[in-house]
């Protein structure tokens, strides 16, 4: 007879000046969410498993020496998160500037302008403009699709797509190839993305991608949104008996 599972604990804890209680089985990242606290992030995203790959939801806490991810970290009785020190403030917005001086992200011509998270990332947290040099790579486009495009310009690796290709659809015709600076998204094996023979063309990745890597074929400069609605519904369908 299989056992029970033991009940899960309610703790209380602290976030800033917000005293808080949650399950324990709960991340910082989530309890912040539903308490409307903010917490940037940019691989996370409700509905898909957790990356921690970002490091922009970063938090202190008392005791620890070193900084953690809000949305890898589980809630624990008694702990005290502080999540908009000074501190973090510089790392994040440095970040944001690598993640810029990374790829060749120009806003204004891009077709998610208005609509780039990791743009409206940039204004939260004050970054107009660049400290460290540009590395000005040149990173193709694939335009192979009938449906969708693809410019590793625009990419953050967020491994968005990956996941939602992998978890949700099914499909997995997503991956990521090379190690650090020359890692980029692939789709099969390094194929062109018109010629993958796993790809469903349900859009899912264009739908969650934070940026304008993944968009549509024939969007201009600041028509492409996106629609994230869905994958909490989908993720919470998947898993219902």
């Amino acid at each position: 007879m299989k056992r029970p599972a033991p009940p899960v604990r309610v703790v209380t804890f602290r976030i800033d000046d917000r005293d808080l209680s949650a399950r324990e089985d709960e991340t910082i990242l989530t309890v912040a969410r539903e308490q409307g606290l903010w917490i940037p992030s940019l691989c996370y995203l409700e509905g898909l498993s957790v990356w921690g790959a970002c490091r922009l939801c970063v938090v202190e806490i008392e005791g620890s020496a070193r900084l953690v991810s809000a949305c890898s970290t589980r809630v624990a009785q008694g702990m005290q998160v502080h999540s908009n020190t000074e501190r973090l403030q510089r790392y994040r917005r440095m970040i944001v500037e690598l993640l810029f001086a990374e790829r060749n992200h120009v806003c204004a011509v891009c077709v998610s302008n208005g609509h780039c998270e990791l743009q409206t990332l940039a204004q939260q947290c004050g970054v107009d403009h660049v400290r460290v040099p540009y590395r000005n790579a040149a990173y193709v486009i694939d335009s192979s699709n009938d449906y969708f495009r693809l410019d590793h310009n625009r990419c953050v690796l967020c491994t968005r797509c990956v996941r939602v290709c992998d978890e949700i659809e099914g499909a997995h015709t997503w991956d990521v190839m090379g190690r650090g600076i020359d890692c980029r998204v692939i789709t099969d094996l390094n194929r062109p993305w018109g010629e993958s023979p796993t790809c469903t063309a349900c859009g899912k990745c264009v739908q969650v991608c934070p940026t304008g890597a993944l968009v549509k074929q024939g969007t201009s400069v600041g028509e492409m949104t996106k629609d994230r609605q869905f994958l909490p519904y989908l993720s919470q369908m998947r898993h219902t008996p």
